[in-house]
C-alpha cells in the first residue's frame, strides 16, 4: 500500500457487507452501520429489488464477506463468555478497515483495539465523523504499518495489557503481507497469556485450485493489484497447520468452503453461499 493512500480494498469489502444488509434475506450478519460508513456514491447503488449485474457476479464474494464477519464475531462471543477465552476483556482487530464492531459493541467492559495502516485509519475516522457514528470510550485506534513495526510495538503505545488474555481478529489482510510480517504477528499472538485466541482467513495457492477457481483468482488478483494492493502470500492448509502447531497454538479449526456453507448457509432458498475454494478460515487458541 502507498503510505498516504487509504485501502480501496477495505472499502470494497465494506460495500459487500452493506449490500448484504439490503440484498439478502434473511441476513446472516447484522451490520446496519455498514450502510452509513461506506461512501455515499457506493450506497446509492444498493437498491433492494434492483440487483445489478455486478452485484450478481459478486454474490459469492458477498456471501464470504458476510460469513467471515459473522464467524469472527461468533468466535469472539465464545471467547468472552466461555471456552478458550473465559474472562477475555481485550479484542484486537488487526487491519480493521471499515469494520464496525467497536461501534456496535454491546459490552462496555470489552476493550477494542483497531490496528490499521495510518492512512486507512485516518480515512475511517473521517467516514465515522461524516456518518455521525460516535467513537465509544471502549475503543482505541492504533495506527501501524505491519511491514514496518510489530504489533507488539504498536500495542505498547496503548492501554493494551500484555499480561491479560486477548482475542484477535485478522481478516482480509494476510494475502497482502510478506511471510516475515505474518510470522512475527502470529508469534506475538501465540505468546499471549493462556486463554487468548485468534481468527484469520488466508488464501490458497493457485496450484491447489481447479481451472474455474484459478480464473477467479487471476481476475481478483488483477483487480487488487490495480488498486495498488497485490496478493503476495498463500498457504497450503497442511503446511499452515504445521506452522501453527509449531508456534504453540492448539484447538485449531480450519474451515473450507463446504464447512462454511454447511454451518451458515444450509437450507437457504436464495442461493447465497460461498463458491470456490480460494480462501479458508482459521480459529486457533493459545
Amino acid at each position: 500500500m502507498l503510505d498516504t493512500v487509504a485501502s480501496r480494498t477495505a472499502h470494497r469489502v465494506a460495500v459487500r457487507r452493506a449490500e448484504h444488509q439490503v440484498l439478502d434475506s434473511p441476513r446472516l450478519f447484522e451490520d446496519p452501520l455498514s450502510l452509513r460508513i461506506i461512501e455515499p456514491e457506493s450506497l446509492a447503488k444498493i437498491r433492494p429489488g434492483q440487483v445489478n449485474r455486478k452485484q450478481r457476479l459478486t454474490k459469492s464474494f458477498r456471501a464470504f464477506m458476510a460469513l467471515r464477519s459473522r464467524w469472527a464475531e461468533d468466535e469472539l462471543v465464545k471467547a468472552v463468555g466461555q471456552g478458550i477465552g473465559q474472562g477475555i476483556r481485550q479484542y484486537v482487530i488487526l487491519g480493521a478497515g471499515l469494520d464496525t464492531f467497536a461501534y456496535r459493541n454491546p459490552d462496555p467492559e470489552l476493550q477494542v483495539f483497531e490496528v490499521d495502516h495510518p492512512a486507512t485509519q485516518a480515512w475511517k475516522q473521517e467516514r465515522l465523523a461524516g456518518a455521525g457514528i460516535p467513537i465509544p470510550a471502549s475503543m482505541e485506534f492504533v495506527a501501524a504499518h505491519f511491514e514496518r513495526e510489530s504489533v507488539a510495538e504498536a500495542l505498547a503505545r496503548t492501554s493494551f495489557r500484555p499480561d491479560a488474555p486477548a482475542f484477535f481478529a485478522w481478516l482480509g489482510v494476510i494475502p497482502y503481507l510478506t511471510d516475515a510480517a505474518f510470522e512475527e504477528t502470529l508469534r506475538f499472538v501465540a505468546t499471549r497469556p493462556e486463554g487468548s485466541g485468534i481468527v484469520f482467513d488466508y488464501a490458497i495457492p493457485r496450484t491447489m485450485l481447479n481451472p474455474v477457481e484459478s480464473m477467479a483468482l487471476d481476475a481478483l488478483s488483477l483487480h487488487v493489484a490495480n488498486a495498488g494492493e497485490p496478493f503476495r502470500l498463500f498457504f497450503e492448509p497442511e503446511a499452515l497447520m504445521a506452522r501453527l502447531l509449531d508456534m504453540g497454538f492448539h484447538s485449531i479449526e480450519d474451515l473450507g468452503r463446504d464447512q462454511m456453507n454447511a454451518r451458515y448457509y444450509a437450507g437457504r432458498a436464495d442461493g447465497l453461499r460461498v463458491k470456490g475454494n480460494l480462501a479458508r478460515l482459521v480459529r486457533a487458541g493459545v
